[in-house]
């Protein structure tokens, strides 16, 4: 079974940058969307951002201007670059592939920022 491998992820400062990466194991046809999310502790799993097979994104508006979101189509690998991160953005992020027929999340990867 294809899993979703998350990585990048670690403690930063405020105004710092970090960069994640998720790739499958194996090879994934159909992929509709590939997307990042977060949840901090004690709240809701939330959308950071999402790339589709046209490259159109779409970010929360909590994150614009500081994260970008790409991915690589032979790798089948999403990424996302954090900059200029604040404590707030501190959480676990996950991956998520939209496929035609289901959905692929990574394990999760923390992300903490101090102030």
């Amino acid at each position: 079974q294809v899993q979703l491998v998350e990585s990048g992820g670690g403690l930063v400062q405020a105004g710092g940058s970090l960069r994640l990466s998720c790739t499958a194991s194996g090879s994934i046809n159909n992929i509709n969307s590939m997307g990042w999310y977060r949840q901090a502790p004690g709240k809701q799993r939330e959308l950071v951002a999402t790339i589709t097979t046209f490259d159109y994104t779409n970010y929360a508006d909590s994150v614009k201007g500081r994260f970008t979101i790409s991915r690589d189509t032979v790798k089948n690998a999403v990424y996302l670059q954090m900059n200029r991160l604040v404590p707030e953005d501190t959480a676990v992020y996950y991956c998520r592939f939209n496929l035609r027929l289901t959905v692929l999340w990574g394990q999760g990867t923390q992300v903490t920022v101090s102030s």
